[in-house]
């Protein structure tokens, strides 16, 4: 039997030419013709004034948060549910992450809850915003789009101009995704993307930052290339990162991005599919779309509930018998051992989200009889725990 992936990338464009290019004229490493290209293009594609191509999506949150002017003893706001790089890229800053709850609807970082606790546990003053507990200094929000859905943007925003907070957007599993017909990643001050190998669009590794600043994509080029102050000599006078795209990535993402529109049809196609085949199994619950976005689903994601809640696992197991990879959410970052005195506030829905969610496979390339096969299994596992449960 065929085994079923959750997401891998396909490759059916100009990728091999591109990389032959680059062979061809020897611009392998990190400078070279195809970086720009990227960068140029990517920032088209979302409709950014500047794009500037890193290393991996956890580098580009990291300068990015250097750039907007996070650093130690700072606190950024960041969600309970989602992959652990924000939280890591404040650490990196010296800063701590606040966990703050997500939606039950669509997982999202929950706005309302930022916003009580920006208004019932901080203070404002000539500074900025403190928490009154610790008195530390709140600098920033990252909201993470999380599996390709926006977070509701316009309250965050209105949050963020008043406390006086730099909005950092993790868009790494949101490209191609719209927020209000507007592309995430271009509404704070920095917007921050992922090309791993599992995404919309990959270059093997890799990630971009989008600015409308000038500066501030200047300050992102030079921190990322060793914060080198002469093009001659070596001269530097601030800590810098080695973490540019290489020209060989660059290509492969370029070729990439020129599918992207097919790409994000392929995967709401496959959402459609999943939607209509799952809509009538007991204790399911499908993903949806507010009616101010447009989701990629770039990983389609069911929640197993009551009766079937206790077996979302035995599902997952039940999938990887029949050679079919599925995978639980991200468990709750609080509780992750770096993060466990973390503040926190409002945590309701973060653990139950990631004790009930399942991934199930997504690829670009997924074919109708493989994902018919992927909603065979899923219902024939959790009819069966419906029909014991009766």
């Amino acid at each position: 039997m065929r085994r079923i992936p959750l997401s891998v990338p396909v490759m059916r464009g100009n990728e091999g030419r591109y990389l032959q290019e680059c062979i061809d004229t020897n611009w392998v490493s990190y400078v070279g013709p195809f970086v720009e290209r990227f960068e140029t293009a990517f920032a088209q594609a979302v409709s950014a004034p500047y794009a500037v191509a890193m290393q991996s999506g956890t580098a580009a949150l990291h300068v990015a948060l250097l750039a907007a002017g996070v650093g130690r003893d700072d606190l950024v706001i960041v969600p309970d549910l989602t992959f652990i790089a924000p939280a890591n890229a404040a650490r990196y800053c010296g800063a701590d992450p606040v966990f703050v709850d997500v939606t039950p609807d669509r997982w999202q970082l929950d706005v309302d809850k930022v916003g009580r606790f920006l208004e019932q546990e901080c203070e404002r003053g000539a500074d900025g915003t403190r928490d009154r507990t610790t008195g530390r200094r709140l600098a920033a929000i990252i909201p993470v789009h999380l599996l390709g859905h926006p977070v509701d943007l316009d309250p965050l925003i209105a949050l963020a101009e008043r406390h006086r907070l730099a909005i950092v957007e993790d868009a790494t599993e949101s490209l191609g995704s719209s927020y209000k017909g507007r592309a995430p990643g271009t509404f704070g001050i920095c917007g921050c993307f992922s090309f791993n190998g599992n995404k919309i669009i990959t270059s093997g590794g890799g990630g971009m930052i989008t600015t409308a600043s000038h500066d501030i994509a200047e300050r992102a080029r030079y921190l990322s290339t060793q914060a080198r102050d002469d093009r001659r000599e070596y001269v530097h006078e601030s800590v810098g990162f080695n973490y540019r795209l290489t020209n060989l990535q660059a290509a492969v993402g370029l070729a990439q991005l020129e599918q992207l529109d097919a790409h994000v049809a392929r995967k709401r196609e496959i959402a459609s599919r999943y939607a209509k085949g799952l809509a009538d199994v007991p204790g399911v619950t499908l993903p949806g779309e507010a009616p101010w976005a447009r989701s990629t689903f770039w990983l389609y994601t069911i929640l197993v509930a009551p009766p079937a809640a206790r077996t979302s696992r035995e599902l997952i197991d039940a999938l990887e018998a029949e050679d079919i990879e599925a995978r639980p959410v991200w468990a709750p970052l609080h509780e992750q051992r770096p993060y466990r005195d973390a503040r926190t506030f409002g945590l309701e829905h973060s653990g139950t989200i990631h004790a009930r969610a399942v991934s199930l496979p997504s690829s670009v390339d997924l074919a109708a009889e493989d994902q018919e096969r992927v909603i065979a299994a899923v219902r024939r596992s959790l009819v069966a725990v419906a029909k014991r449960s009766a």
